[in-house]
C-alpha cells in the first residue's frame, strides 16, 4: 500500500469485534515496532503485550472505558530512559520521542494488515505500573488496544498545510 493510503487509511477505533489476532499478525507489528528508528539507535523500548480475556478488572484500573475491553489483545509502549539517548546541550532525553516513533510504526503495520489501533495516553500511569509489574526505570507511555474494527472511520479532521507548515523562519 502507497504510504499516504496507509496513512488515510489509520483512524482510532473505538469498537471491535472478538475476533482474536493471528499470531504472525501480532508479531508482524511488533517486528514493525522493532524497526523504528531511535536515537543513536539506543532503542530504549520495550512492548508489553497483554491478552485482554480474563483480565478485564485490572484493565478497568489502566484506563476504565469499556470498548477497550473488546479489543482481544493490548499493548503498553514503555520507555527505559536510562538507556537513552541525551541531548547534552539540553539534557533533553529522547526516551519518550523514540517510544512514540515505535508505536506509530507498530499501529501502521496494524493498519496495514487490517486491524485497528488508538492512541492512548490518559491512562493511570500508577495502576500500569503495578498490572505490568514495571520496574522502576521504565515509564509506561502509550497503550493501544489491538483487533479487527467492528465500525467504520468517519472522516479525518486536519488542519490545512498552510496552518502547520512554515518555510525558512517562524
Amino acid at each position: 500500500m502507497e504510504f499516504l493510503e496507509l496513512a488515510r487509511k489509520r483512524y482510532s477505533v473505538r469498537a471491535y469485534k472478538p475476533d482474536p489476532v493471528e499470531e504472525y499478525k501480532l508479531q508482524k507489528v511488533l517486528e514493525a515496532a522493532c524497526l523504528a528508528p531511535t536515537a543513536a539507535n539506543r532503542q530504549p523500548v520495550q512492548f508489553v503485550v497483554v491478552r485482554t480475556k480474563g483480565r478485564e478488572e485490572e484493565i478497568k484500573t489502566v484506563y476504565g472505558r469499556e470498548w477497550l475491553l473488546q479489543a482481544p489483545v493490548i499493548i503498553c509502549a514503555c520507555a527505559t530512559p536510562s538507556q537513552a539517548w541525551v541531548r547534552q546541550k539540553d539534557g533533553k532525553n529522547y526516551s519518550d520521542v523514540d517510544v512514540t516513533i515505535a508505536m506509530d510504526y507498530l499501529i501502521l503495520e496494524a493498519t496495514d494488515l487490517g486491524l485497528g489501533t488508538c492512541w492512548i495516553a490518559a491512562f493511570d500511569p500508577d495502576a500500569t505500573r503495578k498490572m505490568l509489574g514495571l520496574p522502576n526505570d521504565v515509564q509506561p507511555i502509550a497503550w493501544t488496544p489491538l483487533g479487527y474494527a467492528s465500525n467504520e472511520p468517519g472522516p479525518k479532521k486536519r488542519k490545512p498545510l498552510a496552518e502547520i507548515v512554515r518555510y525558512e523562519r517562524w
